[in-house]
């Protein structure tokens, strides 16, 4: 019966069971078995996601664009996936402003909290603005300095430089593009063929699925348990957020997709409702990515060249979730100080959120570090920071689904305009050849 049953509802029970523990755990006081014997399964899952991700991005990017016949179908394929991400990404930030100008959280924030939580969190904020005087005095263009590696074994080594990976694996792949075929088709070779064995370990990763939810999800019930207050004094805060990444998730997206394929608004979700539980349960953006890519080519059609291209690039640049939240979060905090924003101060978090959620990490928690910068550039206080913290979680959770969701998003359109979308998808095995599919 079990096996017989779709990867989506083994994770959606196995969030279920995981709630329903935690809540037991919490009401008879087995918090510490949580935390020490049923955690740590989800902390292996995370991770047997994170160890293959690196390996996915570079070998699914240099596979992808090595597939492409010609340099000038290369850079046509890499300005509209630009362009498209950036376009989203600046309209998420925009639907965050209207949002947290429209329902104003911050002016209900009870100051007796605020007192309080500045001082419970005081270490944490502590520790962020520390990382952002290190950024100080450095020039405008350091986030461009630091896309270069100096080190790609360095860069590789370490999943918060993904854009270092992104860049080096680009460049590979244009070399392999540009010298002639019969000197690197052992080459090309061996990345279709590696690209194969990455994929059977993705398969295998996911077997575990399930059990990796359940655990992550029981233990993060646990971790909050003692921060009912916090939740009820930040409600308003949180649903704005929330509605923010819903609008994203249930009309945005689907609506794009309806609008310019032929891929029907609850097909789309159905497609990618996998990729977005996964997220959910693991707020990582690269951590997902292997699911993100399985879904996008069996669910909606798209290409293996496009999606080796296109989502490896949106794991680290497009992030339409974290902008949306850092523009909710700095006009929160500014609301709350009592600190007024005009045109301009809002204009310079539409730059800053966008520009921010670029450099943010796919990884858990990636992009508060981020809204450092964010609320520097206008000048609220770093210790806002402290308002939030305590209901980030659960917020970083949803705002990663938006994240994937936007991912597969561009990469369906993309496939779209190159004519290399098919649906109904042609179902495979994994077999990897750069051009599968033809176009619808």
């Amino acid at each position: 019966m079990w096996k017989k049953l779709p990867l989506i509802w083994k994770i959606l029970i196995g969030m279920v069971i995981g709630i329903i523990w935690g809540m037991l755990a919490v009401t008879i006081g087995l918090e510490k078995f949580t935390i020490n014997w049923i955690k740590p399964w989800g902390t292996i899952f995370i991770n047997l996601l994170k160890l293959i991700a690196v390996p996915l991005i570079f070998v699914s990017l240099v596979n992808g664009i090595s597939s492409l016949s010609d340099i000038s179908k290369l850079s046509r394929i890499g300005l509209k996936t630009l362009t498209i991400y950036v376009i989203t990404t600046v309209f998420a930030v925009f639907v965050g402003l209207s949002l947290v100008n429209l329902i104003k959280p911050g002016n209900t924030f009870s100051e007796e909290k605020r007192i309080a939580f500045n001082e419970q969190f005081q270490n944490d904020v502590n520790e962020k603005e520390l990382l952002a005087e290190e950024r100080k005095g450095e020039s405008p263009l350091q986030y461009v300095v630091d896309i270069v590696p100096d080190n790609i074994i360095s860069a590789a080594s370490d999943n918060g430089r993904m854009l270092q990976v992104i860049f080096f694996a680009i460049i590979f792949g244009v070399g392999l593009v540009l010298v002639p075929f019969k000197k690197v088709e052992v080459v090309k070779g061996f990345f279709s063929g590696l690209n194969d064995v990455i994929m059977k370990i993705v398969d295998i990763i996911m077997i575990v699925a399930p059990y990796g939810v359940l655990a992550l999800m029981a233990a993060l019930v646990v971790d909050f348990s003692g921060d009912i207050d916090l939740f009820l004094a930040l409600g308003l805060y949180s649903i704005t957020v929330v509605i923010g990444l819903f609008f994203m998730i249930l009309f945005f997206y689907p609506t794009i997709i309806s609008l310019f394929t032929k891929i029907r608004y609850f097909e789309f979700l159905r497609g990618i409702l996998p990729a977005q539980l996964v997220a959910f349960s693991t707020s990582s953006s690269a951590a997902t990515l292997p699911v993100t890519k399985e879904q996008v080519e069996n669910e909606l059609g798209v290409s293996q060249k496009i999606s080796g291209f296109v989502l490896p690039i949106g794991v680290t640049i497009n992030m339409d979730g974290t902008s949306c939240y850092q523009a909710i979060a700095a006009v929160f905090i500014a609301q709350v100080f009592g600190i007024p924003l005009d045109v301009g101060d809002q204009l310079t978090i539409v730059l800053m959120a966008t520009l921010a959620s670029i450099g943010a990490p796919g990884i858990p928690s990636g992009s508060i570090v981020m809204l450092v910068a964010v609320l520097s550039a206008v000048g609220l206080p770093a210790a806002g920071l402290a308002l939030i913290l305590g209901i980030d979680r659960p917020l970083d959770m949803l705002r990663t689904v938006v994240n994937i969701t936007g991912d597969s998003t561009v990469s369906t359109l993309v496939a779209k305009t190159e004519g290399e979308l098919t649906y109904p998808p042609v179902r495979q095995n994994n077999n990897v050849n750069g051009d599968a599919m033809v176009s619808s």
